[in-house]
């Protein structure tokens, strides 16, 4: 090995494993399993609150390494202490108690990997520790002895394996107790000779375990918990919960739409049930790629629980973790690793939504649990398609909508019973229309219609083709069949903010402003961050035909704060909106703000698109706009 090829350094390593592995695997193989990934993630969480990494972690073995030797020592006692609290709900024979030993050192760095003598006196003092206890090497003691309240017994100097120079060993007492002197300080002379009266030495005690346990005694860092009163939407009285874009983990970027698309299913598939409040995909992908706090997504967000985890694809395998945390309590409710065959992946998606409500205590009815299951291909192949199309959608624009039709329509090929694909079809057909894509607009909206009618007839329980059919209907002003494409897919998925936009969208092109406005509500409680950039528009727009024009006002500046001060639809309504108020300053604001964005705009090309169904409502607008000075 070349001297370039590695470096040396000084570190402190923690080594664990767990004692009588190998019995608990030959009692009970998957529970085993369960619990090792179960504890090792916690432990992984507590050394990476302690500025530690986990260098490697083959079976039952953990190695770590930290920056600091107090880090280190700190970090092993949550680990012990939070693993005794989690074997206290598991069977007296299931229970998995980890030996831990921690040595400062110097070790060889090769490719993120450690070796040398300072990682083999940690695996050595690991296992002379206890089943629950740590043991540091002298060298660490001697860094720590001042720093930490805790107490140590010395063990003496210890011949260990591999290693020329006895190493000097103590161990961490987990209960109170005064530390113990090293040997070359120790009084020869027999014990009864320094015998106090047992009155006294009781009284010492006593004292001293007083001032540890109220002065010294190191406490790990609280629960980081959310707070009901900081939720900037009221909890629900159902369970409620938001799924964070999964971690993509994979060396390649380009599987970030594998990791995109499982935490999608698996909103998707916990939406149809009527007994949760679940949130939109729009609102949890804010996060992604950012470091969040589950205290704070859900005082964000409004909700209960919060599940986040990682997805690793190597070859035809894939390895996926998740874990779902109360944010009240901080506690949680279940952390899992699933390492299967990639061919595996729809199943998975059932099994970790089936987790979900049952951590949260659900109970299904045998049709809601079929309706949850149901799935709309078998083939993965067209699965995976449709998952790459969909990151195309999200960009909304010519070019991404082109690649992502394509990518739709070859999952079609892989599966021409795919009703999903066909929805989705209808939903590109229909932002290609907004786009100015189809030279003849009335074409394309009734070839929109035939898309989404042919996802029903191969699934009528698809509530996203429901709502993708009404708005083809709404453009070609059929409101009666929009309205009632829209209830049903409120219906077959309670908890789709899409779902209530396009509701309280044709009801507002209906003519029914009243009655849309709850609708609204509904779907920005399901996706404070909007499912549809429209939203906030129409809900504007609604309030403007009941009169409430500074509700108009507010939301639809509100959208160009989200969308960005280009969004050509927001600054029209908010020039009608100043129009009909009588602002007329700002409304020729706005509606140079239109002219900026868009110099061609005409006014006639604009009245011929308009969705109203009562054609006062569209005059009105048009007429306002004309007040704030476009042609």
């Amino acid at each position: 090995m070349a001297p370039q090829d590695f470096k040396r350094k000084l570190t402190a390593i923690l080594s664990a494993d767990v004692k009588g592995y190998s019995r608990l695997m030959g009692e009970n193989e998957e529970a085993t399993i369960r619990t090792l990934a179960t504890y090792k993630e916690e432990m992984a969480r507590i050394i990476e609150r302690y500025h530690g990494r986990v260098v490697d972690a083959p079976g039952d073995n953990v190695l770590a390494e930290f920056a600091s030797v107090v880090d280190a020592v700190r970090s092993a006692v949550e680990i012990q202490e939070e693993l005794k609290d989690r074997n206290k709900e598991l069977p007296e024979d299931r229970r998995m108690a980890f030996r831990i030993g921690v040595n400062l050192g110097d070790v060889v760095e090769e490719e993120n990997k450690l070796f040398g003598d300072g990682v083999n006196i940690a695996a050595r003092l690991e296992s002379l520790s206890e089943p629950g206890g740590i043991c540091i090497s002298g060298t660490a003691y001697d860094h720590v002895k001042n720093k930490l309240a805790f107490s140590y017994e010395y063990c003496g100097e210890q011949t260990v394996k591999n290693i020329k120079e006895p190493v000097r060993v103590y161990r961490i007492l987990m209960e109170p107790g005064v530390k113990e002197v090293t040997p070359e300080k120790r009084d020869k002379r027999p014990w009864q000779r320094l015998a106090l009266p047992l009155g006294v030495v009781l009284i010492l005690v006593v004292a001293i375990f007083a001032v540890w346990r109220f002065y010294l005694r190191p406490t790990p860092p609280p629960r980081e918990v959310a707070s009901k009163e900081k939720m900037a939407f009221p909890l629900p009285d159902q369970p409620s919960i938001a799924v964070l874009p999964f971690t993509n983990m994979s060396n390649d970027k380009e599987q970030d739409y594998l990791a995109d698309g499982l935490a999608e299913e698996i909103i998707n598939g916990l939406s149809r049930c009527p007994h949760i409040v679940v949130i939109a995909r729009n609102s949890t992908f804010v996060y992604k790629g950012k470091p969040v706090k589950v205290q704070q997504v859900a005082e964000d967000l409004g909700v209960r629980y919060v599940l986040e985890g990682s997805l690793r694809k190597t070859g035809d395998t894939v390895r996926i973790t998740v874990q779902l945390i109360d944010a009240l309590t901080g506690q949680h409710l279940f952390s899992e690793r699933y390492d299967r065959q990639l061919k595996d992946l729809l199943v998975m998606q059932d099994e970790i939504t089936m987790k979900i409500l049952d951590a949260i205590q659900v109970k299904l009815t045998a049709g809601e649990d079929a309706r949850l299951r149901a799935k709309g291909t078998t083939n993965l192949e067209a699965y995976l398609k449709l998952m790459q199309a969909r990151q195309f959608i999200q960009m909304y624009n010519k070019e991404s909508l082109a690649l992502g039709r394509r990518l739709t329509e070859q999952a079609l090929a892989l599966d021409p019973h795919y009703a999903v694909a066909y929805a989705t079809l209808c939903k590109i057909q229909m932002n290609e229309v907004t786009l100015g894509v189809h030279k003849n607009s009335r074409e394309a909206l009734e070839q929109a219609v035939k898309l989404g009618e042919k996802a029903i007839t191969l699934d009528d329980s698809n509530a996203l083709a429901h709502a993708m059919l009404s708005m083809p209907y709404a453009w070609l002003h059929e409101y009666d069949k929009a309205i009632a494409e829209a209830e049903k897919a409120v219906s077959l998925d309670p908890n789709s903010a899409y779902a209530y936009h396009a509701l309280a969208s044709m009801l507002t092109w209906a003519g029914r402003p009243q009655e849309a406005i709850p609708f609204f509500k509904k779907s920005l409680r399901l996706s404070p961050i909007p499912i549809d950039t429209v939203t906030l528009i129409n809900m504007g727009v609604a309030y403007r035909q009941l009169g409430q024009y500074e509700e108009a006002e507010a939301g639809l500046k509100k959208a160009l704060q989200l969308y960005g001060a280009d969004h050509l639809i927001a600054h029209l309504h908010l020039a009608a909106t100043y129009a009909m108020m009588g602002r007329e300053k700002d409304a020729r604001a706005e509606a140079a703000e239109v002219l900026r964005i868009d110099p061609t705009f005409s006014m006639e090309a604009l009245a011929k698109r308009l969705p109203f169904k009562d054609q006062k409502v569209a005059d009105d607008y048009l007429s306002a706009l004309r007040k704030a000075g476009l042609k």
